[in-house]
């Protein structure tokens, strides 16, 4: 494993990302010191050759973590900072000015990556299928307003919520009624989008975006969602990009001004409908089936930074993975056992059709942070995340 790159500081090291995200930047030569919210040992501290360093935690005050990272960057000298989620993206909007490079967006692409109001209008200018959407205020919009006749999906407007200086990221969830609308709205704390529910499979369209055009697309579906209500995917396939979407994807970044990596997330109907559903403007969690395919984002993310005339190398279409998260594949088959509750009911995953399905031999397949000699990331990735998410439901 020689390190002999630039020094490089990335987090949160608990981000989904982090684990790929490093093990990508450490592969490719570089240093990598990682920051995390105090009290916490992320997978990512079990790493070879990673120093993991701790911060203050955003959710208790965002100006005490901004100066925390100012700090390190002081101490540690990198050639660049890589934000993973949507917490760093903030926290680094609000370091002093400096002459650390951040492989992120700039201040003006940072207001698109984190207000998906302005991401909905992007998408629709840049000829994406956009959900009809209405955007509130917490307190009872309008019933004859609504979207369509629903159900309605109901989330926050923003990425990430800052509330009396401490950061938040409010979960969405589904209204059956139109006067439960108002009531999911106000708990988010802040505007709130509402759209009619659709029914589909999550995709994403990753790539690098530079100069108003867009490099080494890929593409992945979702098998298994963590959770069967909505989340982040358990497990995931790669597909062939569809060539319908990309002219509308480097619209969509150029209106936006994006420069470096991105993911459009995206919900396919059972028409075949490709729904845009939101940007994600940094590393995102499926980091591992890129890594997998050849595809080093996080590398080419840092690699744009230092060097602008830079752009990923062409080659052949890698072959097709599948990818799974070992944590997240337990969380699933708990809830699934489980069974619906609530607005749930008529949209769960059957349990036989499931515990088939996650027991299937399947070739081709990679698991998240799993890699020789280093076994005890994921060991710790599985264990913190099956206990995180039974203490939230405890």
């Amino acid at each position: 494993m020689a390190v002999n790159g630039p020094r490089i500081l990335l987090g949160f090291a608990e981000s989904l990302a982090a684990v790929e995200s490093a093990w990508c930047l450490r592969d490719a030569g570089f240093e990598v010191v990682a920051f995390t919210r105090a009290g916490i040992r992320p997978a990512l501290a079990s790493a070879r050759g990673v120093r993991v360093l701790p911060v203050p935690a955003p959710e208790s005050g965002v100006a005490e973590t901004a100066v925390a990272v100012a700090a390190l960057i002081d101490a540690e000298r990198p050639a660049a900072v890589l934000p993973l989620d949507d917490a760093a993206l903030l926290v680094v909007d609000r370091l002093p000015p400096g002459d650390t490079a951040i492989a992120g967006p700039d201040r003006d692409a940072l207001r698109v990556a984190l207000d998906k109001s302005e991401q909905l209008a992007l998408a629709r200018k840049a000829g994406f299928a956009v959900p009809e959407t209405l955007t509130v205020q917490p307190g009872p919009p309008p019933a004859e307003v609504l979207p369509g006749a629903g159900p309605w999906m109901v989330k926050s407007a923003l990425a990430v919520v800052e509330t009396d200086g401490r950061l938040g990221r409010p979960a969405g969830r589904i209204a059956t009624e139109a006067g439960e609308v108002a009531a999911v709205a106000a708990g988010i704390g802040g505007p709130a989008l509402v759209q009619p529910l659709v029914d589909g499979t999550g995709e994403g369209l990753f790539g690098y975006a530079a100069g108003g055009e867009v490099y080494a697309l890929s593409a992945h579906r979702r098998i298994r969602m963590m959770n069967p209500r909505g989340s982040g995917s358990s497990a995931c396939a790669s597909v062939p990009v569809d060539p319908d979407l990309v002219e509308p994807a480097r619209q969509f970044l150029a209106e936006a001004g994006w420069q470096g990596i991105f993911m459009l997330e995206l919900l396919r109907d059972a028409a075949g409908q490709a729904w845009f559903m939101e940007l994600n403007g940094r590393a995102w969690g499926s980091m591992a089936l890129a890594r997998h395919r050849g595809l080093p984002y996080p590398e080419w993310a840092v690699r744009g930074t230092l060097d602008p005339a830079f752009r990923p190398p062409a080659g052949p279409e890698a072959p097709h993975l599948v990818c799974r998260h070992l944590g997240r594949e337990a969380v699933h088959l708990l809830a699934v056992l489980r069974g619906a509750r609530g607005a749930d009911a008529g949209r769960w995953p059957g349990r036989a059709a499931t515990l088939a399905a996650m027991l299937r031999p399947r070739r081709g397949t990679r698991w998240y942070h799993a890699r020789r000699g280093e076994t005890a990331v994921l060991a710790r990735d599985t264990w913190q995340t099956v206990s995180a998410q039974l203490r939230r439901r405890g």
